[in-house]
This record gives structure tokens, C-alpha cells and sequence, in this order.
């Protein structure tokens, strides 16, 4: 079944960018001119998922009204004849059909994820988390859909990382695809297929499985719902993703030839971690650095900053 919605959990509380975020949501803090998650809902519309729910807490209106038109605004800009930024207040609105649904307490994310089965329903459907921005000119959300669309099941994005952080992040076992005997039925895409053969949520470093972690991209079989619903609290007694995950992909490997099997998708390309303070730093100033707008200005500074001493010249 064709994908064509994507779920964006949005309900997180931010403490690592307090006092920021006592009263804006960590989504929509700006990278460069832009908040985090229009970033995240550009790339689900790029890939043809123009049905987005946000999953929302009661702190969270203003990312809703972020998507919404803003009649007064538009006139104002209409007014000064500032076309530019017309398009851009507009832009947001016209990237998706976004709908948003409240998950009333934070019980994690696989919680998150649950409570968007009723605007699902009996489909797969892709889950993007606001927190990683992949780059626009890396296209792993497709890669993964066609993964999806080939075996089935569920499609994870992976990334190897050093082997000191991956108690961080959910960890995978893998094995190699299978060859099949029809080759010209595989993807084919920048980006190597595994399968997954188990997951384990932030492990010790000494029990790790590997160094592939689970990034924030998912395409989910629609049974992955009823797997959540079972799924006792784990780590941080929440309701972990990775250990539904978990479950799929043991059962697949129990049975060659299950209907839901887990595969990964190991990504190469630009990653943008904005839920970290310091990778967020860095995020903006590559990502402006890069802009044809700003870039031919910023980086020149950027270096003569680098080249002074940056704060040790002023020490």
C-alpha cells in the first residue's frame, strides 16, 4: 500500500534549551530563518507525504498556528510590496495538509507514535522526528519508502556512530539482504539495505550490538499500532519505539518468510542534530554558510573570525 502520511511526535518538553523553551517550543526555535520543524515538514511533503499530523502537547499551539495562514500578516506584506517574504509566510502553509493531535502526558515516544493511530489508520505511514534535519539534497526518506514499498514491514534509518556514543542512541543487529532471484526488483539507491535482525534501546558500550544507531526516520507497518499497545514501559519507564521495533524484528527473524519484516537504511549523507545544544549551533551556522542569500557574507566572516583566535583573541 502506497505511504502517504507521515507522523511528526512533537510533544517533547525541551530542557536541554532552557530557559528558551519555558514558553516557545523547542520546534520552533530558528535554524538560520526557519523553525526546526518546517525543515521536517518540508522533507515528508519532498518525498510525497503531504498529510502530516503533528503530535502536539498543550504547550504546543504555536507550531499549529506556524502552518496556518496569517491573514493579517499576508495583507501587511502585501501592503509594503515585500514579495519576498510573502512567499516565504505563505510557503508554510501550502507544504502539507497538517492536522495535529494531543498526547496528553509525555509516556515516550513510542507513546507519541500510538496516539496517532486513529488519524492513520490501516496504512503504513512514515514517522520523522523533529529533532534530526536531514539535508534536502539527501534523499533518504525516499530511499526508505522504496525499501518499504519492495519488502514490506518496517524501514529504519540508520547511522554508524563512535563506538563511545552509542549508548545514546537504539542500536541494531544486522545481517546482509538476501539476494533474490528477480535482481532487477531491488532498490537501488545511494544508501546500502540490511536487515534487522534485533534492536536494543541505549546500550552499554561494552553490550552494544554495533555502531549502526537508529536515527529519527521511520516508515512503520500499520500493525506496529497494536505491537505499541502491548508494549510494557522500558527505559526512563517509558513506552520505547525501538522496543515494538524490537519485537517485529524478532519475530521476522524467527520466520524467513514473515509478511513484516525490519529492515535498515544506512545513511551517509548530512545529518542536523537540533535537540543537542552544540550540534544545534552547528547546524545554523553550516546551514547558513551554505545559503546563497547569506553565505557569501557569513563565511568570509566566519573565517577571519576562525583565523583571529575567535574567543581566545579577546581572552
Amino acid at each position: 500500500m502506497l505511504v502517504t502520511k507521515a507522523v511528526i511526535p512533537a510533544a517533547g518538553l525541551g530542557t536541554r534549551f532552557l530557559p528558551a523553551t519555558k514558553s516557545v517550543p523547542k520546534e520552533m526555535l530558528p535554524v538560520v530563518d526557519r523553525p526546526a520543524i518546517e525543515y521536517v515538514v518540508e522533507e515528508a511533503s519532498r518525498a510525497g507525504l503531504r498529510d502530516v499530523l503533528l503530535v502536539t502537547s498543550r504547550s504546543k499551539k504555536a507550531i499549529e498556528d506556524h502552518f496556518d495562514r496569517e491573514a493579517e500578516l499576508e495583507l501587511a506584506l502585501e501592503r509594503k510590496g515585500d514579495k519576498a517574504r510573502l512567499e516565504r509566510v505563505r510557503a508554510s502553509a501550502a507544504l502539507a495538509e497538517v492536522h495535529s493531535v494531543r498526547q496528553a502526558s509525555p509516556r515516550g515516544l513510542g507513546h507519541a507514535v500510538l496516539c496517532a493511530a486513529a488519524h492513520v489508520g490501516d496504512e503504513p505511514f512514515a514517522v520523522l522526528l523533529g529533532d534530526d534535519l536531514i539535508d534536502e539534497r539527501d534523499p533518504l526518506l525516499a530511499e526508505m519508502l522504496a525499501v518499504q514499498a519492495r519488502y514490506g514491514g518496517a524501514v529504519v534509518a540508520l547511522m554508524e556512530v563512535p563506538e563511545e556514543s552509542v549508548s545514546m542512541y537504539g542500536v541494531a543487529t544486522v545481517a546482509p539482504l538476501a539476494v533474490s532471484a528477480d535482481a532487477a526488483s531491488e532498490p537501488t539507491g545511494r544508501y546500502r539495505a540490511v536487515r534487522i535482525t534485533d534492536l536494543v534501546e541505549k546500550p552499554p558500550v561494552e553490550e552494544a550490538p554495533s555502531n549502526l544507531a537508529v536515527i529519527g526516520r521511520y516508515v512503520l507497518p500499520p500493525e506496529t499500532f497494536d505491537i505499541l499497545r502491548s508494549t510494557p514501559p522500558g527505559r526512563g519507564n517509558e513506552i520505547q519505539l525501538t522496543d515494538a521495533l524490537r519485537t517485529l524484528a524478532t519475530r521476522a527473524g524467527d520466520d524467513p518468510g514473515a509478511q513484516l519484516p525490519v529492515h535498515g537504511v544506512v545513511f551517509t549523507g548530512r545529518r542536523y542534530d537540533t535537540g543537542d545544544r552544540l550540534d544545534y549551533l552547528k547546524a545554523i551556522v553550516r546551514l547558513a554558510s551554505e545559503r546563497q542569500d547569506l553565505g557569501p557574507d557569513f563565511y568570509p566572516w566566519l573565517e577571519e573570525y576562525v583565523a583571529s583566535g575567535g574567543p581566545k583573541a579577546d581572552a
